[in-house]
């Protein structure tokens, strides 16, 4: 599908794999509403929408820097009808803005198990409630969110966090059942492997060499959302799966460090990632 001239809102794009989604869309003609809370310059974290909006509008298309905490349901309602009043229109909505902890039970308060709840999963939630009416409006399109396959494998040590994620997938899943007859796509795409992020840099997951660059998940999406909505609608997506299915052989252009060797990391019980404790490299080109 030609995605020229449509309309995204990302959430989380001011860094890391949100903004990697933003420009990896840009080059294809798509306009740009960029989301989150850092519009000024954080003093530990880089990057803010404007910049990313900027960087969008540099390789053609119109973008637009969208102030939004996705806790806040105004916010979010605001944000999406800012997207409105300025594109006339929205087909694409991708909730990757997340929070991150990985701590067992014992070590996670309720502010904590609040925070991650709320910006993960309620987030996902308000993103959809409030952007169903206009991809309705606009004859179809597109909710996607970055959550993992559902599963009941090794949650030890995350939860709360696991919680929330789940929570994005089934608000993707509950978007195809309730939408399809709109032709309204959901989905939920998740990296079966780390990404150099903020997150990943500040919790101490691994180093570079453990790690890929965000336009790893940035491709994958870009393969998710170009399909017609009801060719690939109501599934559970793993980035490296997506990408092979679209051709990719050689993933090494996409390590963070090109003579690392990033494991895959997921649940051990879960066949179709392989396990954190998989043997071989299932990123090398064949």
């Amino acid at each position: 599908m030609d995605l020229k001239g449509k309309v995204a809102l990302i959430t989380g794009a001011s860094r890391g794999i949100g903004k990697a989604i933003a420009l990896r869309l840009a080059r294809e003609g798509v306009h740009i509403a960029a989301a989150a809370k850092t519009v000024q310059p954080h003093p530990d974290l880089p990057g803010t929408i404007i910049e990313t909006a900027g960087a969008c509008e540099a390789v053609g298309p119109t973008a637009l820097a969208v102030p939004m905490n996705v806790m806040n349901d105004e916010e979010v309602r605001e944000g999406v009808e800012t997207t409105i009043e300025a594109f006339g229109r929205l087909d694409i909505v991708i909730h990757n803005a997340s929070a991150l902890w990985w701590k067992p039970i014992l070590e996670t308060p309720a502010k904590k198990y609040d925070l991650v709840n709320d910006i993960n999963a309620r987030g996902a939630y308000l993103l959809a409630y409030h952007a169903l009416p206009h991809l309705m409006e606009a004859g179809g399109g597109h909710v996607l969110t970055l959550g993992p396959p559902l599963s009941t494998g090794d949650m030890a040590g995350k939860v709360a966090y696991l919680m929330s994620k789940f929570g994005m997938t089934m608000v993707a899943l509950g978007v195809a059942q309730e939408h399809g007859k709109d032709n309204i796509a959901g989905n939920a795409l998740w990296p079966e492997i780390l990404v150099e992020t903020a997150a990943t840099k500040n919790f101490g997951l691994g180093d570079r060499s453990m790690w890929y660059k965000p336009e790893l998940v940035a491709d994958a999406v870009y393969e998710v959302v170009r399909r017609d909505p009801m060719d690939r609608t109501g599934q559970e997506l793993l980035v490296l799966e997506v990408l092979r299915e679209a051709g990719v052989t050689d993933f090494v252009p996409y390590q963070s460090d090109p003579e690392g060797k990033p494991p895959v990391v997921w649940f051990k019980d879960f066949p179709r990632a392989g396990g954190a404790e998989r043997a071989d490299d299932p990123t090398t080109k064949t």
